[in-house]
């Protein structure tokens, strides 16, 4: 197996060829450069160098993935029998995908190879802009960009963006975060004298001049000057309230006090989303983010843990708990995913069966909802009635069984009776797919409706509840009843 040298061609202008760089293209044999569409190739030619080009698999595939995969495979089969030298735009360690792959082939099998220095087009780019990166500067492939992972209050440089296709998708995305007129920066050749062009448009002009737009063009987009890490400056709230000077109830505050709150907060958000109420929704989640910061500010301060090792230890969760999407797994439908979801959990909590995965789920679970995902692993072992007449006839028993209890006046025997029959109940809001807790919920919004009718209604007569008897009270419960379904 030959030897590979990895060369790097700089941006394009001759002033950021290293010398080191030009001696190898200029003096050596065998060399393979990705793409001669390069302006520093007519130079290296002038000086002496032979190359083969690699641009036929571009034609030849759909994808740059299977572009780069091809080009790899290429230059791994021309390896077998020669040294050879492999040339790519800017610097080898820069948004080359060709040369990652190359390098893992040539660590995975142990075989020697060379990486000869380039200047990246991002030194071309920052020289011709005069910025300093260390400012602040995150630098992302316009293909793959994903809206909803950036932070506007950062300067963004985006790269490939070669034509007008893939200029429109990158100005839809952006479009979401800015304003069609933030002000961006196309750059087509820095550094590259007869070729540069800089150019400052307002975004929505972005695919309007398709020639400025090739294999040599970037976007920069500078932060916005309204924006703010909003999650940041809630940490840095929440170390003030805990401070020396702070407020004197949150510094009180621990683990087990803000439980309770937390808890509150949940049922503050379901409630928002039954309602259908977008603002108090962003409200709810709020107050629960608060608290989520409110724990980690304490564990941090005791030094535990902070919010980063929480934000952490989820996404590892949930790469963990997809293997269809992360991994190499597949599944047909939602019902696979949950069917994984749950072995995985229970490896994770080395349940070694359905009684050890009934015991891991929470106890602090409202107790009709940890009664149906109790029901629901007994069902999947087979532990489950062919139908749904048997729950039913099961609330029956249930029912014949607290009367009793009632009739021999043991307080323990009812409380234990009464829990069977909420059991059986959720076990047939089970088998009809409607969640017992939400149920229960409506329910007593509705008993609260009524109510409020009973109680106006009596105001209305001048009365109060203590005047008034069951009948009367009964007779304007019937009444809302009726007004409900008119």
């Amino acid at each position: 197996m030959g030897k590979l040298t990895i060369v790097g061609m700089g941006p394009g202008g001759e002033a950021y060829l290293t010398a080191a760089a030009e001696s190898c293209l200029t003096t050596q044999k065998n060399i393979f450069l990705r793409t001669e569409r390069h302006p520093v190739v007519p130079y290296l030619v002038g000086k002496g160098m032979q190359y083969e080009a690699l641009d036929r698999f571009y034609e030849s595939t759909d994808t740059f993935e299977e572009t780069y995969d091809a080009i790899v495979a290429y230059i791994i089969e021309a390896l077998t029998d020669r040294d050879l030298i492999f040339a790519v735009p800017g610097n080898p360690f820069v948004a080359e995908k060709t040369v990652s792959a190359l390098i893992a082939h040539c660590k995975n099998k142990n075989e020697s190879y060379e990486v000869i220095h380039g200047a990246s087009f991002i030194d071309a780019i920052v020289t011709t802009l005069e910025i300093d990166p260390v400012n602040g500067l995150e630098i992302l492939d316009s293909m793959t960009l994903v809206p909803e992972t950036l932070y506007t209050g950062r300067d963004l440089m985006l790269i490939q963006v070669y034509n007008r296709a893939i200029a429109s998708d990158l100005k839809v995305k952006l479009s979401t975060l800015y304003e069609d007129d933030h002000e961006i920066v196309v750059i087509r050749g820095a550094g590259i004298p007869a070729h540069e062009r800089i150019e400052r448009i307002p975004l929505y002009q972005l695919d309007h001049d398709e020639t400025l737009l090739d294999h040599l063009t970037s976007i920069y987009v500078p932060k916005r000057t309204d924006e703010i890490n909003h999650l940041s400056r809630l940490i840095g709230i929440m170390k003030e309230l805990r401070s020396e000077d702070g407020c004197p109830w949150d510094r009180e505050q621990t683990h087990e006090s803000l439980t309770k709150y937390l808890i509150e907060e949940a049922y503050e958000v379901k409630h928002a989303v039954d309602h259908e109420d977008d603002q108090a929704l962003v409200d709810e989640l709020g107050d629960v983010l608060l608290q989520i910061v409110f724990h980690t500010t304490i564990a941090s301060e005791e030094g535990y843990f902070d919010i980063q090792d929480v934000v952490k230890a989820v996404c590892d969760k949930m790469i963990r708990r997809h293997p269809h999407v992360f991994g190499t797994s597949s599944v047909e439908n939602a019902d696979e995913v949950l069917v994984n979801w749950q072995a995985i959990k229970d490896k994770e909590k080395e349940a070694k069966g359905p009684t050890d995965t009934m015991k891991n789920i929470s106890f602090s679970l409202p107790a009709l909802m940890r009664s149906q995902k109790i029901q629901k692993v007994a069902m999947k072992v087979g532990f489950e009635w062919e139908d749904i007449s048997g729950a039913l006839d099961k609330v029956k028993e249930e029912i014949a069984e607290v009367e009793n209890a009632i009739l021999e006046g043991d307080d323990f025997q009812k409380m234990e009776e009464i829990g069977d029959l909420l059991m059986v109940i959720s076990n047939v809001a089970r088998w009809l797919k409607i969640d017992a807790e939400l149920a229960l919920n409506k329910a007593n919004e509705k008993f609260i409706k009524r109510f409020s009718y009973i109680e106006e209604s009596l105001k209305r007569e001048n009365k109060l509840f203590s005047e008034s008897t069951l009948e009367e009270m009964d007779f304007y419960w019937e009444e809302a009843k009726k007004w409900e379904k008119s």
